[in-house]
């Protein structure tokens, strides 16, 4: 198993997450998003690093008692390590320390393997959002667990 540090994302973090986000998703965040949110308050974006090159992040928000993943990618060669469920625990005990009560999240239920991570990870189905994806649209299922 890789030693991954899990460190507040910065302005150099930037390119390589908008990579891996283009890389991940149908409709990814560009660089503009992203820095945009290194100064929001109730955002909190850790990224994994290992052997000081980037191998994935976590985006959360934390507004009053309630923490939100809006974001969770891996680079390929680094998936099935462990770090999906690594970057899970560090947004937890992020949500933690901000006073949130819960986590949730939405996932399409066509992605199988995120969805098993975050059962095992005690996340439960709460909700469905209709239509909630586009290319290709597709209903989200809405995960939630208590702090």
């Amino acid at each position: 198993m890789n030693d991954f540090d899990i460190v507040p994302m910065t302005q150099e973090h930037i390119p390589a997450l908008a990579e891996l986000e283009a890389l991940c998703f149908s409709t990814p965040w560009n660089e503009q998003m992203l820095s945009e949110e290194l100064d929001n308050h109730t955002a909190h974006f850790l990224v994994a690093v290992c052997n000081r090159k980037i191998a994935g992040y976590i985006g959360v928000f934390v507004v009053c008692e309630s923490c939100y993943i809006s974001n969770i990618a891996v680079f390929p060669e680094y998936r099935r390590m462990g770090l999906g469920g690594l970057l899970i625990d560090s947004a937890r005990e992020t949500a933690a320390k901000n006073g949130a009560q819960s986590l949730s999240l939405e996932v399409r239920p066509s992605n199988e393997a995120a969805v098993r991570l975050y059962m095992k990870k005690g996340f439960e189905e709460v909700g469905l959002r209709k239509n909630f994806y586009r290319k290709p649209a597709e209903d989200a299922l809405i995960l939630t667990m208590g702090i």
